[in-house]
């Protein structure tokens, strides 16, 4: 993954919010800062107004085409070969609706109050979170890319210092403007292209990783391993840093709360008896933690992006 282009962008590491170079309110910036505006006003909204105007826009998204229709149609048709064409016509249209809901609240992540994250996220099974903190192990929180994941590392950063990961992105004020979300409750930004030793450090240090796992490997290493039965490039960090931090990972995924009730936070039980020697043995473990939560809340899955896109070597692009 690329690195900001601006100058001034992200250090490897940073811990809290980052100040706001002046440059950021230039000209160049202001079509972002009156989308950042739009999403600051819309995060004032009650939430169950969001998730009824949310669902509606999911719904109208739905009626046309576009790449994002044909990438959550070809995922569900992967992903679910035994669903009958209308079951996954439902389940589409379930997604959309989430994610009209999505973005609409998104700025709801970004800028509530402690106060209001707290009332706003629930959490089910949360005694495997918490037996591993009374034990003192190190966590890694294996959180994948579920539409709503954002709000459940920052309501649990607001507990203790935490670490994150992130991608920077191009445009620095974007890119400000995600960091600042991510880490106002004192949390650890780790940009992706920093390598693993700063992660196993803080690990060791006892801050609990929030990791995402399931993204596109870019030049890192990985293996490709069975995600809903088909050969997936997986990266291979989970695993390594488990054994160099020695370190519990316990799969958390975050789902929208119908009606507009919130969200919620469902803990998993710890990965038993790993990692092991095998990266392939490893990367074919955590995929099947995903698949399980995946299976729990199937519309909650960021089916938008292309998870199968890459091939193993010699096979044709399940996208074309």
């Amino acid at each position: 993954m690329s690195s900001a282009t601006d100058a001034t962008g992200p250090a490897p590491a940073a811990i809290g919010p980052p100040s706001l170079p002046r440059h950021l309110l230039g000209p160049r910036y202001w079509p972002t800062w009156l989308g950042l505006g739009l999403l600051r006003g819309l995060s004032l909204v009650p939430m169950p107004l969001l998730w009824l105007l949310g669902s509606g826009l999911g719904q109208l998204a739905l009626l046309f085409p576009s790449r994002a229709r044909r990438t959550v149609t070809t995922n569900l048709r992967l992903s679910f070969p035994a669903l009958g064409p209308r079951q996954r016509r439902r389940l589409r249209r379930q997604h959309f609706r989430r994610l009209g809901q999505l973005a609409l609240s998104v700025g709801v992540a970004q800028w509530a109050s402690a106060a209001r994250l707290q009332r706003l996220v629930k959490f089910r099974d949360r005694h495997h979170y918490d037996e591993a903190l009374a034990a003192g192990r190190n966590i890694i929180l294996l959180a994948p890319h579920f539409l709503a994941l954002d709000v459940a590392g920052m309501r649990l950063s607001q507990e203790r210092s935490m670490m994150s990961m992130y991608k920077a992105s191009k445009n620095a004020l974007a890119d400000w403007a995600m960091r600042r979300a991510r880490s106002r409750f004192g949390g650890a930004m780790i940009e992706r292209n920093a390598g693993l030793r700063p992660m196993i450090r803080m690990l060791r240090e006892g801050k609990p990783f929030y990791y995402l796992p399931d993204q596109e490997p870019g030049d890192a290493d990985f293996v490709f391993a069975p995600f809903f039965g088909i050969p997936t490039a997986t990266l291979t960090a989970l695993g390594r840093m488990a054994r160099l931090a020695d370190a519990v990972v316990i799969p958390v995924c975050t789902r929208f709360l119908p009606h507009g009730r919130g969200y919620e936070a469902v803990f998993y039980p710890p990965l038993a008896d790993f990692p092991t020697q095998d990266p392939v043995a490893n990367a074919a473990r955590m995929n099947a933690a995903i698949e399980a939560g995946v299976r729990d809340m199937p519309a909650q899955y960021m089916w938008t992006y292309k998870r199968y896109k890459r091939r193993p070597p010699g096979e044709a692009s399940l996208y074309s």
